[in-house]
């Protein structure tokens, strides 16, 4: 019994689509890309297609944060050593 119910294979052919998530590492990966401006067109509509919209955001929160954090800590070290 190969037969299937439309409705059955359409939702099989639909749902790798909606199960396909952005991992970890290739969420920190674009978000540095999209700071320094240097995302690729294939990894920005995977981005579009696979990513939600708030963990971009949170990630962008936290990068920034990071470097601002680093930035003033660099200074300080120049600053310190430099005395």
């Amino acid at each position: 019994m190969d037969d299937q119910h439309p409705a059955s294979a359409a939702t099989e052919n639909s749902e790798p689509a909606r199960e396909e998530r952005l991992t970890l590492w290739q969420l920190v990966a674009s978000t540095v890309a999209a700071a320094f401006g240097v995302q690729s067109s294939r990894n920005r509509q995977r981005d579009f297609q696979a990513g939600k919209p708030m963990h971009f955001i949170v990630a962008g929160i936290v990068f920034t944060v990071l470097f601002v954090v680093g930035m003033i800590l660099l200074v300080r070290l120049v600053l310190s050593t430099a005395a």
